[in-house]
């Protein structure tokens, strides 16, 4: 029996893409959720209730979409925990919403809220405003936790390439005071106590060096000439400059940076080796920093799979032929072992971290 869904949808509103970025805009659906391979039948015998177009903050500017979220709440006697999930579009789009009804497919049976949370694009602002808007969206759903049956002390967030950006951003900066911004509800606290990344870009000054086919695709998916490097590039249009004139912008977008002696949530990274948009590299340079800091991580290497196949990675046999993981514990690391990672895998790790306390 499908599950009984009610729908709270405020009417559609229209997304506007300057037009300075109509050159790119085919390039930015690379950075987006590929939304494959989830059956429909995953939401079967749950009830879920779906509220949509809920404001976390003022739309800035006024009629754009990037202070929206979306709520799928299973209906449970017991508040839930939940998972944001934020999808990538090379930072050109305030689309982050989109793919999250597929993750709530896979999540609201097993008894996780599921928030699909856009963030402005870097057209409408320029970091750090993009971390403001995503910490402002947590502290609103942890203010507004009661009314939607979440459990304010169990959140994670996931997202995929510049929404990996924005989970790996969010994870390791939760209530640094000169990181909070003032998008949306103040008080509550902006942490989260796991992080699921796929494929995120990290330090963008590292990337030109460790793209696979000397940058010939992502040059032509967005335009450009000189790979990340270039002034249009997404990560230049981000910080408003381009990224090898400002590498003090570069360190502050760098997730890295904040990697140390304040305790991060435990991370599980995913990325694949074949990925021609963010480099592999940058996710095992995410890793190797968690790791030295004694933080608890868990990195799934895909050797066949590319850019944009987040969902992919759990449920296609090809996608994830020869996946690896390796882990870290308190400074303690595994060698790489074979895996064939599924949505259970992500389901065993938020399992294990979202875990009520009186367990």
């Amino acid at each position: 029996m499908l599950p009984r869904i009610r729908l709270h949808i405020r009417r559609p509103r229209s997304r506007r893409v300057p037009s300075a970025l109509a050159a790119v805009a085919a390039g930015a659906a690379l950075f987006m959720t590929a939304g494959t391979g989830v059956p429909a039948s995953a939401r079967a015998d749950t009830d879920v209730e779906v509220t949509k177009d809920l404001a976390y903050a003022p739309a800035q500017p006024a009629g754009t979409q990037g202070h929206l979220l979306d709520l799928y709440v299973p209906r449970s006697k017991e508040p839930l925990p939940l998972v944001i999930f934020t999808s990538g579009s090379g930072w050109l789009a305030d689309s982050g919403r989109s793919g999250a009804d597929k993750v709530a497919a896979q999540l609201n049976p097993h008894g996780y809220a599921v928030a699909g949370v856009a963030i402005r694009s870097s057209g409408q602002a320029q970091f750090p405003s993009q971390l403001y808007d995503i910490k402002g969206a947590i502290r609103w759903l942890r203010a507004h936790a009661a009314a939607y049956h979440l459990d304010p002390n169990r959140f994670a967030i996931m997202g995929d390439s510049s929404g990996g950006w924005t989970t790996a951003m969010a994870a390791v900066t939760g209530n640094i005071p000169a990181l909070e911004g003032d998008v949306g509800v103040r008080g509550p606290s902006s942490a989260v106590q796991a992080a699921v990344p796929f494929y995120p870009p990290t330090d963008f000054l590292q990337m030109d060096a460790h793209m696979l086919d000397n940058c010939t695709e992502f040059n032509s998916a967005f335009g450009l000439t000189d790979c990340h490097s270039d002034a249009r590039s997404p990560e230049s249009r981000l910080l408003g400059c381009t990224i090898t004139a400002c590498p003090d912008k570069v360190a502050a977008a760098d997730p890295l940076s904040y990697i140390g002696p304040r305790r991060t949530p435990p991370f599980l990274i995913l990325h694949g080796e074949r990925d021609t948009i963010v480099p592999y590299h940058q996710s095992r340079l995410l890793y190797d920093k968690l790791a030295a800091a004694g933080d608890d991580a868990r990195l799934i290497s895909f050797p066949k799979a590319g850019h944009g196949t987040d969902f992919a990675m759990l449920t296609d046999d090809a996608t994830r032929e020869g996946a690896y993981q390796e882990s870290t514990k308190k400074g303690h690391s595994t060698q790489p072992h074979p895996v064939t990672p599924t949505w259970q895998t992500v389901l065993s790790f938020l399992g294990q971290q979202l875990a009520p306390a009186s367990r």
